[in-house]
């Protein structure tokens, strides 16, 4: 099965799943870049993220070429921001318009995921969702217990009726 991961990281943690589980299942790798790189810490960066997420921002993205085409499972990973995926992952999904695939997808959190598993799958409507899952603080975890906690996601996206799952430090 070829296998394509797609995420948007802003501060690692999803760079860290999507890396680790690109080891796991042999895959290819594909990350989201905004045109505004600039990084923003403390309040300033919880201000600049929730406003881009009540607005329905959908921030511009360095220029890529993507087909979904050879791939038979795309996994999508985001950040949660204000309960819903970073408004990047949103620019990709509007642009690509993704369809007739098989997705699984990961949510990076500290806490709070909110709605942001139902919000991504929404923007999604004529995909199969293979299965998803939340990952709290990722880059707390040491490397080897996040590898096999997703090694456990990643056997049960190869059964049937996975219906989702948290992985906590």
């Amino acid at each position: 099965m070829k296998t394509l991961i797609v995420y948007y990281s802003y501060e690692g943690s999803c760079a860290l799943v999507a890396e680790t589980l690109k080891e796991l299942l042999n895959a290819d790798i594909f990350e989201i870049k905004t045109e505004d790189e600039k990084k923003r810490g403390g309040l300033a960066k919880f201000v600049w993220g929730g406003r881009q997420v009540l607005t329905h921002s959908k921030p511009a993205l360095k220029p890529y070429v993507f087909d979904s085409d050879p791939w038979d499972l795309i996994i999508l990973g985001t950040p949660v921001w204000a309960g819903s995926p970073a408004p990047a992952m949103a620019s990709f999904l509007d642009k690509t318009k993704i369809s007739g695939k098989r997705i699984a997808l990961f949510a990076c959190h500290a806490g709070g995921i909110g709605k942001a598993l139902e919000k991504l799958k929404a923007l999604l409507p004529l995909n199969t969702i293979a299965g998803e899952i939340g990952i709290v603080n990722p880059r707390r975890q040491g490397k080897q217990e996040l590898k096999v906690k997703l090694e456990a996601w990643v056997k049960e996206l190869a059964g049937s009726g996975h219906k989702g799952a948290t992985i906590r430090p």
